[in-house]
């Protein structure tokens, strides 16, 4: 893959974790959430939905990935904790919308 597709990707996800992880912390009222999900919830499934378990064990799956997969789970984990960051700034400076 050449690099205007792969940073294409990496700002495309860390900008759909951003906003996400924005909505669901104003309107559950939590700063972390979505970080917490993103790690807790979403790769585990990602990893596990693509993964023949008959064919490899889980650390051969995870050596088949390569740097474009890892880079786009770090722009959007980036993304989600940046949208945390965000929340608890606004807060603190004030905004109670937030």
């Amino acid at each position: 893959m050449g690099f205007i597709p792969v940073f294409v990707l990496a700002v495309l996800f860390f900008v759909m974790m951003f906003g996400i992880g924005f909505i669901l912390n104003m309107l559950m009222k939590t700063t972390w959430f979505p970080a917490y999900l993103f790690v807790i919830v979403i790769l585990p499934v990602v990893i596990y939905s693509i993964w023949d378990r008959n064919a490899m064990s889980l650390w051969e799956h995870l050596s088949t990935f390569h740097v474009v997969d890892y880079l786009t789970g770090i722009a959007g984990l980036a993304g989600a904790v940046l949208s945390g960051w965000t929340i608890q700034k606004l807060r603190l400076g004030g905004y109670k919308m937030f």
